[in-house]
């Protein structure tokens, strides 16, 4: 078993790993590259722009990290072409399918990246241009693998004109069409030249490559007839969200906690909304939930308040609710010994109870999303932790607004042993917990799109000049939207935010999804549609940026699934956009 992943950088572990591997793989298998060569393939991938294209990493890897193959491809947007500069599978494994799934993956990455074609060179199988037998041999074998899928040589050209006197056996072009009809003489110039004055700088000459350009004259280009295969690869058709899939994790017992009493909206029927939805877009892979130690709790809670939570809500039996009604304001020194009067010295609001199952199904919802963080760290560009009940009112040492132990913030404090964390909240309600979570920290920039409290929960924070303290100052920021909302508006809000954002240049952004934004939410006054929340999605995946996708709020059931999967399509999308 294996899976194909992108690798974005060199600079997480699991990305230092696997170009460590695939380098390994290149130094085998292809014994004419230098270790200056080696070391611009990945200097490609740290700078995309190094060879004025867009380079990206493909590796396929065992369930222990092992490299087992690898792909380099250069692309540019502007053109719709792409180049495959290197496929290769480690020597022992070149015939376990490693080489077809990685041909496979790339292709339809170009597809969805916009390539009409898919342009490589490959030696010649053909004894006029190379006298070598064995290598003529391994390239009949290169070739024939390529025809399976529709790729071949163009012809009719001076491309396998040699550059040099000295050179033997020089390649073909050949181009694997990706979209209906064969290429126009003006797209392969086009993608021709660009190849060659970036790729080839240094080594051709403006005389040699005007040469070659001119001399693909046939339109459309013609390739060569098929000469080993009779049959092409039947591919699946074009998927709208090709890549990898999106990391899902679920508080699959979120169900125990349940408060079932009028009025009570955060419900079990919450997830299964999202959930039914999400199997129809194809776009997640489960990953199982693995438990964590307390330790990342209390590192953003305080131990007496989670010890509360966890003793208090377990003392509960036969679906008994405590709620808060008294609030020690004047003197918070001393905790009250009633547990109803209790409950007001450790909650902010009248409405969230201590409930027999409340803990358990909160420290759950923790171990979920930190399960779905750790995806990232292990390679995973995006991540989704499905969780109830949700956590962003959570503050340090207080509940409330559903919430218990803020899963979000928990998440983004082990994160940021990484590099500097971004959080976005897209809920509704203004996310109170990671603001006084991080109050007085840097490291973690705290941005919040919500209704205003001057009408909107939790009404005492939230305001725009709350903005941080100490080493914090400047890195909360509250954008207080009106009650009334026009999802245009909105959005250039949540543009304002990213770019706040992009200035602080996250290793991860974590966002805090609220579905309360919706048209018709009990919880909220605005009007945002499945539309806005896909443009919402495409937005933050063009951040460019490893994201972890918390759930919080959303509670109109009708619509909640919906409105899940269009952000999710969006964020696919968007993450698959080229940054140029």
């Amino acid at each position: 078993m294996f899976r194909i992943r992108r690798v974005y950088d060199d600079i997480l572990p699991v990305n230092k790993t696997a170009i460590r591997g695939a380098r390994k793989i290149l130094e085998t298998q292809f014994s004419g590259l230098t270790e200056q060569d080696i070391d611009e393939v990945f200097e490609t991938i740290r700078n995309p722009l190094t060879k004025g294209l867009h380079g990206i990493m493909l590796v396929a890897e065992d369930q222990r990290g092992v490299v087992l193959g690898m792909a380099v491809v250069l692309r540019d947007r502007a053109l719709e072409f792409a180049v495959l500069e290197y496929l290769a599978a480690s020597a022992p494994l070149t015939s376990r399918g490693i080489g077809g799934a990685l041909y496979e993956s790339v292709r339809e990455d170009a597809r969805a990246f916009g390539a009409k074609g898919l342009f490589f060179e490959c030696l010649p199988d053909d004894p006029k241009l190379c006298k070598n037998e064995a290598i003529i041999s391994a390239n009949r074998r290169r070739l024939a693998f390529y025809e399976r899928y529709g790729a071949r040589p163009i012809i009719n050209t001076k491309y396998e004109t040699p550059v040099r006197d000295t050179d033997t056996c020089p390649p073909h072009l050949v181009i694997d069409v990706l979209q209906k009809g064969e290429p126009t003489r003006a797209y392969v110039r086009a993608a021709v030249r660009a190849f060659l004055e970036r790729k080839y700088k240094a080594l051709c000459s403006p005389e040699y490559n005007e040469m070659i350009i001119q001399s693909i004259k046939d339109d459309p280009v013609k390739r060569r007839a098929p000469r080993y295969s009779r049959k092409e690869v039947k591919l699946p058709p074009r998927s709208k969200y090709a890549g990898e899939r999106i990391a899902l994790t679920i508080n699959a017992r979120h169900d125990i906690h349940h408060v079932r009493e009028r009025g009570y909206v955060e419900a079990p029927v919450r997830i299964d909304r999202i959930r039914e939805q999400l199997d129809k877009s194809g776009l997640f892979e489960s990953i199982r939930v693995r438990h964590f130690s307390d330790e990342h709790v209390l590192a953003v809670h305080d131990r007496d308040f989670v010890r509360y939570l966890e003793r208090s809500c377990g003392a509960l039996s036969n679906n008994e609710s405590v709620y808060p009604y008294v609030f020690p304001i004047r003197n918070q020194t001393r905790i009250p010994k009633e547990r109803s009067v209790q409950a007001g010295y450790y909650c902010i609001d009248t409405f969230t109870p201590l409930h027999e199952n409340a803990y358990r199904a909160a420290r759950r919802a923790v171990d979920a999303t930190l399960t779905a963080a750790s995806q990232l760290l292990e390679g995973y560009r995006l991540a989704y932790s499905l969780v109830r009940p949700p956590g962003h009112h959570a503050e340090r040492r207080s509940f409330g607004g559903f919430c218990y132990l803020n899963s979000a913030a928990i998440a983004a404090n082990m994160l940021c042993s990484h590099g500097p964390i971004a959080i976005l909240d897209l809920d509704y309600h203004h996310g109170n917990g990671q603001q006084q979570i991080f109050w007085e920290r840097s490291d973690v920039l705290t941005v919040s799109l919500h209704g205003d409290p001057s009408f909107a929960y939790p009404y005492f924070s939230g305001f725009p000049d709350e903005i941080g303290e100490g080493e914090g100052e400047g890195y909360n920021v509250n954008l207080a939207l009106p009650e009334k909302l026009e999802s245009a508006k909105y959005l250039k809000h949540l543009d304002k935010a990213l770019q706040r954002i992009d200035q602080h240049d996250p290793r991860f952004l974590v966002v805090c999804l609220g579905l309360d934004t919706a048209r018709g939410d009990p919880t909220g006054t605005w009007t945002l549609e499945p539309a806005d929340f896909d443009a919402m999605g495409e937005r933050v995946g063009r951040f460019d940026r490893p994201v972890l996708v918390v759930q919080e709020g959303g509670y109109r059931t009708r619509s909640l699934g919906t409105n899940a999967r269009r952000f999710f399509e969006g964020l696919a999308r968007g993450s698959r956009a080229p940054v140029i």
